[in-house]
Parts: C-alpha cells; sequence; structure tokens
C-alpha cells in the first residue's frame, strides 16, 4: 500500500514560483520504481483536473495545457520523492494539489490508485 503525503502549498503572489513534494512510504524503492506518478488539483467549486504526469523512469512527461511551459514534474526514485515545480504562477492557479500513483500511465485520475491528502497553493494577484 503507498502513502503519497504532499508538502510546499503556500500562499505567494502571482509571478512567484512554488515547489510541491509528495513522499511515498508503505513501498520498496523497487516497488516505487515500476509505478507512474502524477499531480492533480481542484479548485473550490471544480472538478479535480489533471495538471502532470510522469513514467516508472521520469521520461515522457506529460502537462495540461494550461500549466505546459510553466510547471515542471520530476521524482527520485532513489528518495521515493515527486516534485512539481511551478513558475509563473496565476491566480487560477489556486487549488488544493493532490499527488497520485499509478500502475498505468496516464492523465485520467480514475486510473491512478494511490493519492495523498493535498496541500494548498493559494496565487494572490
Amino acid at each position: 500500500q503507498v502513502q503519497l503525503v504532499e508538502s510546499g502549498g503556500a500562499l505567494v503572489q502571482a509571478g512567484d514560483s512554488l515547489r510541491l513534494s509528495c513522499e511515498a512510504s508503505g513501498t520498496s524503492i523497487g516497488t516505487f520504481s515500476t509505478i507512474a506518478v502524477g499531480w492533480f488539483r481542484q479548485a473550490p467549486g471544480k472538478e479535480r483536473e489533471f495538471v502532470a504526469s510522469v513514467t516508472s523512469t521520469g521520461s515522457n512527461p506529460l502537462y495540461h495545457s494550461s500549466v505546459k511551459g510553466r510547471f515542471t514534474i520530476s521524482r527520485d526514485n532513489a528518495k521515493k520523492m515527486i516534485y512539481l515545480q511551478m513558475n509563473s504562477l496565476k491566480p487560477e492557479d489556486t487549488a488544493v494539489y493532490y499527488c497520485a500513483a499509478a500502475l498505468i500511465f496516464g492523465v485520467d485520475p480514475r486510473r491512478f490508485d494511490y493519492w495523498g491528502r493535498g496541500t494548498q497553493v493559494t496565487v494572490s494577484s
């Protein structure tokens, strides 16, 4: 059973940068290195939406069009960590950000089997 815990959320101003982290536990390095991971977000009154995902090896990152060029997803399998570097933040990026893990790489949240509890990111204008 994979447990995920996010951190790094904060209140920032538009144009600022922020890096979110997600630590995996309850699994070995070997197992963690075989699963895909991703970031999703949910704003008040909206459905949870895909932000970014990456394969088990950290290759072929996928991004939502609204964050492409501003956000970067990465992972460190040896540390069982997932990161989301967010640059040029906008007020519309305000949401609770969740990291997730999946046996199958993709963008559909229904394919992700394990979820963290989320971390709040608020971007003021």
